[in-house]
């Protein structure tokens, strides 16, 4: 048997005749046990979907049971709002809710985090209404959801599992799905189920009889495989994106990351504000992969516009990791337009989560200018603009004030920048022009030696400009004689 060296792997990995997999990652989990597999009733999430890669099986609209758990210090309310938007979910990802339990308890049973009690609730009601899969609003350890399989006897899954489904239907790029699929990778390994010995690999010689490698190891060894080589391919792209910010930095144009809750709005508005022509639809995730614009502002600045993947409560941890080549982006904007639906229930509790997760990747510190969409739908998102001192009520469907939000953007831009005196000989028309394309220009005055400007200038620029300084923040004076014509 040979070897060679998996690309981001770390080390070398045998070679046989299961060296790369005959189909879709789906196709070569771990068997299940046909004596459970008869006890189990049909659910379209199935041992995490079909053909299609996702967690869901979208040949029929899937019946489910939602389950929502209210722990010691939460709220009964709050719980409700997340089942609310958990079904919103189910619904995106092509199944029907049909049925919701609740429960108030101090922590998470261990074994199946509801209670045998209340397992047995939910599998009565499950059996009336002929449920396909129950989905609880919080994660489940591998064992809660093997336990609970078993007393339901239809498959369990969690809120991390639906979302996971929704990004492998809706990622269209190679770098959105190996992305997802990465996700999807790390969330399977620890709930990979064998069938024990009778899928052991048996030697046929001296020295060789026993147990050999069972099925499940040879599973898991595939899966963790297959994580390095997606870990390797989105470094490659990081790198690549890494070239490519350093290239626009260059241009010494400011970067804007349109951020905010899914379906707020986003790709709305940079069609609106920029004709990207990007996907837009009203339903959660629609758009999964980065688009990056230029923005023309008032002012004549040329800003880089991106949108940016949508956010949500209790956004899996693995697509966070999985998305962190996408989401760079945002950590390097220099302002986030933090979009958010005026007219949703609860923008209050959108905007913490989006920071949230803003603080989970590094972009917490980055200056935020908060737009409330959807003004065209009732006076919430006006409401919010007078609430929040700063911010901008617009409607990307209609346009309303969209002009007012381009000038709020050049205007929060400008402030970041530095104010310098300069006077650009006459013969150097080309440094002129290149003051009023990089920076705004305050006044002009014509001189003998040259003209004299006031300017807002980026710090690159400044650098670039020094020989033409007279005055700037810094105090700092450059004899007019050093730049007179000889």
């Amino acid at each position: 048997m040979g070897e060679r060296e998996e690309s981001g792997s770390g080390g070398a990995w045998p070679v046989d005749d299961w060296d790369e997999p005959a189909g879709p990652i789906d196709e070569w989990h771990a068997a299940p046990d046909p004596a459970e597999e008869e006890e189990s009733h049909r659910g379209a999430f199935g041992d995490y979907g079909g053909e299609s890669g996702g967690l869901i099986e979208r040949t029929f609209r899937e019946k489910i049971i939602l389950v929502g758990v209210t722990l010691d210090g939460g709220d009964v309310e709050d719980t409700d709002a997340m089942l609310d938007e958990l079904a919103l979910l189910v619904d995106t990802a092509g199944a029907d809710a049909v049925g919701r339990v609740t429960q108030s308890r101090l922590s998470p049973d261990p074994a199946t985090f509801v209670g045998k009690g209340k397992v047995q609730e939910i599998k009565a009601l499950a059996e009336t209404v002929d449920c396909d899969t129950v989905v609880f609003d919080d994660e489940l350890t591998p064992a809660q959801q093997f336990n609970l399989e078993k007393i339901l006897g239809r498959t369990a899954l969690d809120r991390t599992a639906v979302i996971l489904d929704i990004f492998a239907q809706n990622a269209s790029t190679l770098e959105g799905k190996s992305q997802v699929e990465l996700a999807q990778l790390r969330y399977r390994l620890p709930r990979l189920r064998g069938s024990g010995r009778k899928l052991s690999q048996q030697g046929g010689g001296i020295g060789t009889r026993g147990p050999g490698e069972t099925q499940l190891e040879v599973d898991r060894r595939r899966l963790v495989r297959r994580v390095h080589k997606l870990e390797a391919d989105l470094r490659r792209v990081q790198a690549h994106r890494e070239t490519q910010s350093k290239q626009r930095s260059r241009t010494r144009n400011r970067a804007v990351a349109l951020v905010g809750y899914t379906n707020a709005g986003k790709s709305s508005l940079l069609n609106r504000l920029t004709d990207a022509e990007v996907l837009v639809e009203d339903r959660l995730f629609a758009t999964l992969d980065a688009t990056t614009r230029r923005l023309a502002l008032p002012g004549g600045e040329t800003v880089f516009a991106t949108d940016t993947v949508g956010f949500v409560r209790k956004l899996p941890h693995q697509l966070v990791t999985a998305f962190k080549t996408t989401l760079d982006v945002v950590r390097d904007a220099d302002l986030l337009v933090h979009v958010v639906d005026g007219s949703g229930p609860d923008p209050i509790g959108s905007m913490a989560a989006v920071r949230d997760v803003l603080g989970e990747i590094g972009a917490g510190d980055v200056p935020e200018l908060l737009v409330f969409n959807k003004s065209d739908r009732g006076s919430g998102a006006d409401d919010l603009a007078d609430r929040f001192e700063g911010s901008v009520a617009v409607s990307a469907h209609n346009g309303h004030n969209i002009e007012l939000l381009l000038a709020t953007i050049g205007d929060r831009l400008r402030s970041m920048t530095e104010l310098a005196e300069l006077l650009i000989p006459w013969d150097r028309g080309d440094v002129l022009a290149s003051v009023h394309r990089e920076g705004q220009v305050l006044s002009e005055s014509p001189e003998e030696f040259g003209m004299r400007l006031k300017a807002r200038l980026e710090p690159a620029s400044m650098g670039a400009l020094r020989d033409y300084l007279i005055n700037h923040e810094s105090g700092s004076d450059t004899p007019v004689e050093e730049i007179a014509p000889s």
